[in-house]
């Protein structure tokens, strides 16, 4: 790791969760040990700061974590550099954003920063040259840091001489924290007067700055808060927010660190009742304390993944991956809270299905250079699931829709199995299937497709 760059509170952290895995520690959070969330307060209902706004606006810096690369829509450049809307990317929407706000708010002090891994940094900073406003003082991003991918055997770091870039992992955003501090970011941000952090990921572009929440976060003096969103069926497999039984702290438990025997508790979206955004609020004068009291490291709960040393290899080695959630860092900070958002602030893009509906005109470009869904939905977006063998990847999505998306506004539900392309001008009203199992590609002609058409 020393040979590779890595800064040292990064291998620190990386040691200690090493040695708890000796230790035979599995992450795991019992059901037993956790009380459900009760009442949270809600974004829309906080107030809209005064005059007083833009003083915490300059004091503030907006980071998006950037170092995913496209590999699950099958690329090797940045996850944030796929076109979105209009032409534009991820980061172009982040870029415009920014600088909107610089003005409108009157604040030109609005801080900006990209948390990049080795593989993203030189094509986004490439790419966001086209905004040299955009940096203001001091660089532009800095980099996480990477950790060796373990055989799940041995335990050792794996060896893959077909491409050694493999044997390396990300360390999970957790590593937001040994990495903003081991590479000076911390202090330069805290020597020019920068106090509070709003951190999300490069891919939801729903995570735009809101003054109200950031007033909320200095009026209550907190120094960690939480936006997290109410779960429905369709989130039951992802983390929720929780109580610790034995001191009362919020904690954050994800999928792999629920017992199996404790999966229909950890299911169940009327018990637990809130999932994380990953939009998070942090006070950087007291991060900085509290990992100087801590040497230089947050006790981060452990997560491990077992995979495979090669992504598209499932007969390669299979690994074990370290990582940390940044969000579990909620449990760290005496005073941390939690607040409801509302949807519309959490719309990530993991798959080619989130792609395709956000590039559809269920979503529209706000004024702002923000994407949100379009005021018809009631704040509910399309349910669409597109046959992962045809589309899972970027190809595959351009390839079946090679006109731009189709009309999704008035859509529910959407499922396309086999492979299909689309013709200009389709329409989706209600619910609809496309299903063909044969060989080579149908053809849907333009017109209303659906139970409501």
């Amino acid at each position: 790791m020393r040979a590779a760059s890595v800064a040292q509170p990064a291998i620190h952290v990386f040691l200690d969760a090493l040695e708890r895995v000796y230790r035979g520690e599995n992450g795991l959070m019992p059901e037993a040990d956790l009380d459900p969330v009760g009442e949270l307060p809600v974004v829309e209902e906080l107030p809209v700061p005064g005059q007083g706004g833009s003083r915490l606006l300059n004091q503030l810096v907006v980071l998006k974590l950037n170092g995913g690369l496209g590999t699950g829509m099958g690329l090797e450049r940045a996850k944030s550099l796929i076109e979105v809307k209009e032409g534009l990317t991820f980061l172009d929407f982040t870029a415009r954003h920014i600088l909107h706000f610089r003005k409108t708010a009157e604040a030109p002090h609005l801080a900006f920063m990209l948390m990049n891994s080795f593989n993203t940094r030189e094509d986004t900073l490439k790419h966001l040259a086209r905004y040299p406003e955009l940096a203001g003082e001091g660089p532009m991003d800095f980099l996480q840091s990477q950790a060796p991918k373990l055989d799940a055997t041995t335990l050792e770091p794996v060896r893959w001489p077909a491409n050694p870039e493999l044997e390396w992992c990300p360390p999970g955003h957790g590593d937001l924290y040994p990495s903003i501090a081991g590479s000076g970011v911390l202090a330069r941000l805290l020597a020019r007067g920068i106090r509070y952090l709003f951190v999300s990921n490069s891919d939801n572009l729903g995570a735009s700055v809101d003054l109200r929440i950031l007033n909320h976060l200095s009026e209550t003096n907190a120094p960690f808060l939480m936006e997290v969103a109410l779960r429905t069926p369709t989130d039951r497999k992802g983390g929720h927010l929780a109580r610790r039984r034995a001191d009362g702290a919020l904690v954050l438990r994800e999928s792999a660190q629920c017992p199996k025997a404790d999966e229909a508790a950890f299911q169940d979206v009327d018990r637990h009742r809130y999932f994380n955004t990953n939009n998070l609020w942090i006070r950087l004068d007291l991060l900085d304390e509290e990992l100087k009291r801590r040497g230089g490291m947050l006790p981060l709960p452990l997560i491990r993944n077992v995979k495979t040393v090669d992504p598209r290899d499932s007969s390669s080695t299979k690994v074990l991956q370290l990582e940390t959630a940044m969000g579990a860092a909620i449990e760290c900070f005496s005073g941390a809270r939690a607040i409801i958002s509302p949807r519309s602030r959490f719309a990530p893009v993991k798959t080619t299905s989130d792609l395709l509906a956000l590039r559809s005109d269920a979503y529209r470009v706000t004024t702002d250079f923000r994407i949100e869904l379009a005021s018809e939905r009631a704040g509910v977006p399309p349910d669409i699931e597109l046959d992962p063998a045809v589309y899972k990847f970027l190809e595959g999505l351009d390839a079946g829709f090679p006109h731009g998306p189709i009309s999704l506004l008035r859509c529910d539900r959407l499922r396309v199995v086999g492979s299909h392309v689309f013709e200009p001008g389709v329409e989706v009203v209600g619910s609809h299937e496309w299903r063909h199992g044969g060989g080579g590609a149908v053809r849907v002609e333009s017109g209303r497709y659906g139970s409501s058409g």
